[in-house]
Formats: C-alpha cells, sequence, structure tokens
C-alpha cells in the first residue's frame, strides 16, 4: 500500500516510516545489518545499506518529510544526494528532533504538510 505522504525518523541504527494520510497511518521499521568483520568501512557499509532500504520503502510516496538527528539528517541527506537523486525530489523536507512515537510524528507531518502545502520545494539532486 502506498499513500501520499510519509515521515521517517532515522538515526544511523534504524528508520521508522509512517505513511499517512486524513484517515489512516501505516508504519514500517528499517534496522541495520551489522556487519561484524575488522574490514575497514564496514560500518559505512551498513549505514549506507539502512539508508539504501528507506530510500527503497518510499517509493510511490510523492512527499516524504525526514526527522532527525541533525547528525543523522547530515549523513542521509548525503547518501541520497550522492546515492539516489530520485529520492530526492521527494523529499519535501527535513527537521531535527529527537526520538518520537509514532503519533507524535504523524501528528508533526501532519502540522508541517498543512503548514507547507503547496510551499514546501523538494531538494534539488546534485
Amino acid at each position: 500500500m502506498s499513500l501520499f505522504h510519509a515521515v521517517i525518523w532515522i538515526d544511523h541504527h534504524s528508520a521508522q516510516l509512517l505513511q499517512f494520510d486524513a484517515a489512516q497511518v501505516v508504519a514500517q521499521q528499517v534496522r541495520e545489518h551489522l556487519h561484524c568483520t575488522r574490514q575497514h568501512g564496514s560500518q559505512v557499509r551498513s549505514e549506507h545499506e539502512l539508508f539504501g532500504e528507506v530510500c527503497d520503502a518510499t517509493k510511490g510516496i510523492a512527499e516524504v518529510l525526514v526527522v532527525g538527528s541533525h547528525t543523522a539528517l547530515a549523513d542521509f541527506r548525503h547518501y541520497v544526494e550522492k546515492h539516489r537523486a530520485e529520492m530526492a525530489l521527494r523529499i519535501v523536507g527535513w527537521e531535527t528532533a529527537g526520538r518520537m512515537s509514532s503519533a507524535e510524528l504523524v501528528a508533526l507531518a501532519r502540522r508541517w504538510v498543512s503548514v507547507h502545502a503547496g510551499m514546501a520545494t523538494p531538494m534539488k539532486a546534485g
């Protein structure tokens, strides 16, 4: 099922994706895959796999609001700009916030959508 709006709360280890419309909310969790090796870059590989799965989970969603810590947002934004230009076009906002409950996330996203409806400009890829 794909709804028109989504909000993602993300950090470096997991993401909570909530698709919503006026009547319903559909929740999905995405967690990192740990690569327990001494190989240099295994943490980056785990992070990129997580970010890639989050992007894949949002296919078909027209507007996405991304919420998380400043560092997580910066890293996710860098990943999206570099590896997922099509996702970049669907992200309508970035909000810094600590961990929130599903209800708080949806309330934040609905307020954000109502305030920014028609004014949101997707970030430019490139």
